[in-house]
């Protein structure tokens, strides 16, 4: 008899899942261990494989069935041979029983809510109003995860996670005796494992809406008047559509220098570029010294790639302390990359190797460089071209959203969250933070976006994380305030796992302590950053952070120590 594919139990409290793609179809061969389907549970997609060889004779459950664990899910054998009585997968069931009565009608209070955009914070939005009670209707015209899923923060930490690796063993190994010979780099196989991880993340959004009951129209939407929208559908209809409330969050998109030359030459990328190359350039000029350009050029370099950064500031990196920036920049000299300040770009031309930079130094003289690839990583700009915001009637600042600390914009009823708004940091997390800032207030929570505790992470080698003020914002703002310094030399668990490459620092007020702002620059540093935000956010003082003990061996005991040194009291390292 046929073999049966049954919903695998992928979780200790998994009741069902859903099937998301059949891998394999009706009458296809398959091999011991082939993926046959993809099942999503949760905020994951996972694979499952057959156990048998044979010919996938008869699919059972649907695309978008919802299958309890051990039902069925296929047969599998020889051509024409019988499948047994397979139990109807829950959403087949469900359509064979009686019609149910007529649904009540809608009780007063229900509201409708918009979302614009399913990237980390539209989904979130879309979630946590559907929590709420609200009937909620999400427009995307393209991916889930918006650009942090699919080409930015996700995709980006992939890249340098398999750096980070051939870092680690090219540089450390031989120290802690770990030798390998031959270490390279396959690089389809890395952009592969990215593409793969961002797969996973974006297919269960999916799943994610489906248990909320937030609905997914396929679309592109624009304002046709105060609180209306116009969306034209993937399938090449067009309807217009209007809620309770409206929620944009349309994110941002790469922005491109008026550079002479840029356009033309296909040489030159953008991050999304960069996150789907082919083959590994031996050479790349990154134009621009900021987190995305730095990060990418942290990997590539790691990778082999010849990395020369190009900035037309002073410094790079603006928004960490410069305590932080300095050693990031030393380090990132040592893995090899050259770095040109105060060298704007002029314009670029062709060139037998790719592309030719062209620009002027800090004495007026005309310099170029040359590479396979020139990454533009300028920055990026709110993604509301398309959104008809004059129409809208919403106030804007050159295309970004302007909005209060409830993320209501000039329209009643009409809110807006992330990237696409002015003035606040274009951050995935910060994105989400307000999404749910305004799922609330649009649901009667009254609740605000509050930017003290958001903490900005750099994902460079070392990492980096910063929240709150730093002692350039102090001086300027005229506070008194005192800072306490911990290498991360001085910590035994960052000097088995970077040799000690780093620092915390905390600024605290002068006469209270309150902590005012923390920055972390070395192992695991964008995740301490969060005792740092918790610490600005519950008003907590340095001795409440010496007060509580923190465990040993950590990197989190840089923490406590840089605490006691703002105090004078330092145990492991100097007062001075």
């Amino acid at each position: 008899m046929a073999y049966e594919l049954k919903m695998p139990q992928l979780g200790l409290t998994m009741e069902e899942g859903t099937v998301s793609k059949w891998v394999k179809h009706e009458g296809d061969e398959v091999k011991v261990g082939d993926v046959i389907v993809e099942i999503t549970t949760d905020k994951l997609t996972n694979e499952v494989n057959s156990e048998v060889d044979g010919t996938l004779l008869k699919i059972v459950a649907q695309e978008g069935d919802d299958v309890p664990v051990k039902g069925t899910l296929a047969w599998i054998g020889k051509p024409g041979e019988a499948v047994g009585g397979a139990p109807a997968p829950a959403a087949a069931a469900a359509s064979a029983a009686p019609a149910p009565a007529a649904a009540p009608a809608k009780p007063a209070g229900d509201t409708s809510v918009l979302v614009v955009g399913g990237g980390p914070g539209g989904y979130v939005a879309a979630i946590r109003a559907a929590q709420l009670g609200a009937k909620v209707t999400v427009i995307e015209k393209e991916h889930l995860g918006g650009t942090c899923l699919n080409v930015g923060c996700i995709p980006t930490k992939c890249l340098l996670h398999s750096a980070e690796l051939v870092e680690d063993i090219k540089n450390q190994g031989k120290e802690i005796g770990v030798e390998v010979e031959g270490v390279k780099v396959n690089f389809p196989q890395v952009i592969k494992h990215k593409n793969d991880i961002s797969k996973k993340l974006t297919s269960g959004i999916a799943g994610l809406f489906k248990m909320n009951k937030v609905k997914k129209i396929d679309g592109e939407a624009s304002f046709v008047a105060p609180g209306k929208l116009s969306v034209k559908k993937a399938d090449g209809t067009t309807e217009e559509m209007t809620a309770d409330a409206i929620i944009v969050a349309t994110g941002s998109v790469n922005a491109q220098p008026p550079i002479p030359g840029l356009k033309e030459n296909p040489n030159c990328i953008d991050s999304t570029g960069a996150l789907s190359l082919e083959a590994l350039p031996k050479s790349m000029v990154v134009i621009g010294g900021g987190v995305i350009g730095l990060e990418l050029a942290c990997a590539y370099a790691a990778f082999g790639t010849k990395i020369t950064v190009v900035e037309a500031m002073d410094h790079m990196l603006p928004m960490l302390d410069g305590d932080l920036t300095k050693i990031g920049v030393e380090h990132m000299k040592k893995m090899g990359m050259e770095f040109n300040l105060e060298c704007p770009v002029q314009s670029v031309e062709p060139s037998p190797v790719g592309a030719k930079v062209v620009c002027k130094n800090k004495a007026g003289e005309t310099v170029s460089f040359e590479a396979e690839k020139v990454l533009v990583a300028i920055g990026r700009r709110a993604n509301t071209a398309s959104l008809n915001l004059e129409a809208g009637k919403l106030d804007n600042d050159r295309g970004r959203i302007i909005v209060n600390d409830k993320m209501e914009t000039s329209v009643p009823g009409v809110y807006a969250i992330g990237d696409c708004v002015f003035g606040h940091a274009q951050l995935a997390h910060t994105a989400s933070a307000m999404g749910e800032v305004a799922a609330e207030n649009i649901m009667g929570i009254p609740a605000v976006y509050d930017e003290k505790t958001n903490p900005t992470c750099v994902y460079i080698e070392p990492e980096a994380a910063s929240v709150g003020l730093t002692e350039e914002q102090c001086k300027a703002q005229g506070i008194e305030y005192k800072v306490g310094k911990f290498p991360m030399a001085a910590n035994g668990k960052a000097l088995i796992l970077n040799g000690g490459e780093g620092l915390v620092k905390i600024i605290a007020g002068k006469e209270y302590g309150e902590i005012l702002g923390m920055h972390i620059i070395g192992p695991r540093a964008t995740d301490l950053i969060a005792e740092g935000a918790l610490a600005i956010g519950e008003e907590m003082t340095l001795d409440e952070i010496i007060a509580t003990i923190h465990s040993h061996p950590t990197v989190t005991e840089t923490m406590r120590e840089a605490a006691l040194q703002a105090e004078k009291r330092a145990i492991h390292t100097s007062n001075k």
